[in-house]
């Protein structure tokens, strides 16, 4: 589970903030909306939150940041070349920050162990690197990695806690590499889950990387799999009684290569298309229908299906940039819901997303105060991140009145009437 991220110097976050899942002491909805975790310094976390603020506020830079941070990881050390530079954009509007290394953190739970993990870097190179490992409640610094300019070379330092070939991991790594991808490269089972987390346990969807059909595709293949996607649809009140998928031959191109001669071969042969087909019944009559007949908020119910099932089960943790604009108001609390239900998030999943939708706010029982966090740009066009429960809001208060009003910040400043000259 993710406890903690921190950024620093990323497109419009400047300043260091801080999305913290760490649960406060309000018991308010606490055995539903948060998850026990055995870690004295985090003895609960939240299962969702939820971030808001203006268009252009940063509350998608938030987002991105986390992306980042794991496309890195993910691809550090296979994916990006010697000598290729990393696409990092720090603060633009003032001299020192654009000069200035980005810094990413993130602090998560896994198996009962915490794990503090960062690094931070230029276009051209990793600046520092480290990893904490709290097995106990004193923290293990497995290793500290950190670029000397006087020498130019990068300086490592080792815990007793790590272990493994670190020599040989240490020279297989590149200025633009990280030292954690390259060593399990290598094969290092120690550095292992850390890696595996960022791959296998954070799910992100946005502009950059938005939702496919593929799982859900997948899922409708196995009965117990489309048993689940149509009660999922169901409790959505879609009348979807069942979905088919037609598998069909159709002509297609396929590329060939020829490695000892050096050539590309372009062929003609059959290929497999696959069609899905909704049922429709109701109390008037049925009918089939191809996925383009079926509205656009019902395809993205569907492509969202199947990750969210999944998610669910494995207990991994979801973050979603402008849930809303995919599904509507009422399903958006349903989804939310789901994540805090006992019965259904058994493996301690999350749900992070950002939104506009200021009707959530007062939706009952859906949110704590900790739960909530709104993003708000200053006059050096910095955006912050600040927690809902810094305001102290009053009990039975209206949230999504005193959002509205600007009492909490997020909002945007509208100087005149839009579009209309004076």
């Amino acid at each position: 589970m993710l406890i903690e991220f921190r950024v620093k110097n990323f497109r419009s976050l400047r300043d260091e903030q801080v999305l913290s899942l760490v649960a406060s002491t309000d018991k308010t909805l606490q055995e539903s909306h948060t998850q026990v975790t055995g870690v004295n310094a985090a003895p609960r976390l939240l299962r969702s939150a939820v971030v808001y603020g203006a268009n252009a506020s940063g509350k998608s830079n938030l987002i991105k940041a986390l992306q980042f941070m794991r496309g890195v990881v993910a691809e550090s050390a296979t994916a990006i070349q010697p000598g290729q530079s990393f696409t990092v954009q720090p603060f633009q509007l003032d001299a020192h920050s654009s000069s200035q290394p980005s810094e990413f953190e993130v602090t998560f739970l896994l198996d009962g162990v915490r794990y503090q993990y960062g690094f931070s870097l230029t276009a051209q190179r990793i600046v520092s690197e480290y990893l904490l490992v709290y097995k106990a409640f004193k923290p293990q610094r497995w290793f500290d990695r950190y670029f000397d300019a006087a020498s130019g070379k990068d300086v490592y330092e080792y815990g007793s806690g790590l272990k493994g070939s670190k020599v040989l991991w240490e020279g297989a790594t590149r200025p633009n590499s990280l030292f954690l991808s390259m060593a399990v490269q290598l094969n290092s089972d120690a550095l292992r889950p850390v890696f595996d987390w960022f791959v296998n346990q954070l799910v992100i969807f946005n502009e950059h990387s938005r939702l496919s059909p593929q799982v859900s595709i997948q899922m409708l293949k196995q009965n117990d799999g489309r048993k689940d996607i149509l009660d999922f649809l169901a409790a959505a009140d879609v009348s979807i009684a069942d979905i088919d998928i037609e598998v069909r031959k159709v002509p297609g191109q396929s590329v060939h290569f020829d490695l000892v001669a050096g050539k590309t071969e372009v062929r003609m042969e059959e290929v497999e298309e696959q069609k899905l087909r909704f049922h429709h019944v109701t109390e008037h009559g049925k009918a089939v229908f191809d996925l383009l007949d079926e509205s656009s908020g019902t395809r993205n119910l569907l492509f969202l299906a199947g990750p969210v099932l999944s998610i669910l089960r494995k207990g991994q943790t979801l973050v979603i940039d402008e849930l809303d604009t995919s599904v509507h108001t009422l399903l958006v609390r349903e989804l939310v819901r789901l994540f805090h239900r006992l019965d259904i998030n058994t493996s301690g999943a999350q749900l992070i997303f950002s939104t506009h939708d200021t009707s959530l706010l007062d939706a009952p029982d859906l949110f704590r105060r900790d739960q909530v966090w709104f993003v708000e740009k200053d006059r050096d066009q910095a955006s912050s991140l600040v927690s809902f429960s810094e305001f102290s809001p009053r009990k039975n208060e209206a949230w999504e009145r005193g959002y509205l009003m600007g009492r909490y910040g997020g909002v945007p400043f509208i100087g005149r009437t839009l579009g209309l000259k004076h």
